[in-house]
This record gives structure tokens, sequence and C-alpha cells, in this order.
């Protein structure tokens, strides 16, 4: 629950500059610094200023999160779908994403009590464009 609740925060955009910022900070509550690192990366090229610009839509949807809980800190694999809903057309991309899971004290803001850390996207790719 908590990796596919992180993923929803951080990959569900709306192109509404306080709508995406209230929930990229509800997503880096759940995270380590690498999760930080991607979103500055995005913003400082742009990505965040485009979906607003654009009026963008863009959801996702987790697949499967697998998790190994033989070692820590714990492994998960996430398998997402996105889809990225423009006036003109949806792209719809597959999002494959790894971390590692650590044990933190539960709270409001982290409720299943993990902290993801390592976080790093190994797949994000277009599967389909349709017109609209």
């Amino acid at each position: 629950e908590h990796v596919r609740r992180f993923h929803e925060l951080f990959f569900t955009l709306s192109p509404e500059k306080s709508a995406i910022e209230h929930n990229v900070k509800r997503a880096l509550l759940l995270a380590d610094k690498s999760v930080y690192n991607y979103y500055s990366d995005f913003a400082e090229k742009g990505y965040y200023n485009r979906i607003i610009a654009g009026n963008i839509n863009q959801v996702l949807k987790v697949d499967s999160v697998v998790c190994d809980f033989n070692g820590y800190p714990y492994r998960a694999v996430t398998y997402a779908t996105q889809k990225i809903i423009r006036q003109s057309n949806v792209t719809e991309r597959s999002l494959v994403t790894t971390c590692r899971l650590l044990n933190s004290s539960r709270s409001d803001d982290n409720p299943n009590g993990f902290t993801i850390e390592g976080f790093t996207i190994i797949e994000n790719k277009d599967l389909q464009t349709i017109k609209r």
C-alpha cells in the first residue's frame, strides 16, 4: 500500500501548480532524497510547467508491486501504466521502478511506517498514442 500510494501521489498530475505541489509534497514525505532528486530534475527540465501550460492530465495506475521481504531493507519493484491526457491525444506509457523500503515510525503523513530509499525509474516508455 505504501509503494502504491507513493506512486499515485508522485505521478498523478493535474494542470494546476498548487495540486502538483500538494501531491508531490505528500509523496516526498514517504521517501528519501532519491525521490527529491527526481522531482528537482523534472522541475529543472520544465516538466511540471509543460503539464500546466499544455493543460495536460497525467493519471497513474499501479498494476502490481513485487516486494521481497526476505532481506532488509526490503526490495520492491513497481509496474504501472500512465495515461497522459492531452486535448489532441492520449498517450499510454509503461512505468517500472525499483526501491528499497526501510521501517520507520508511523504517523498521519506516513500511516504504513515505511520510507522509500534508492528510488530508481527503470523504464518509462510510450506504449501507444490515441487521437481524440
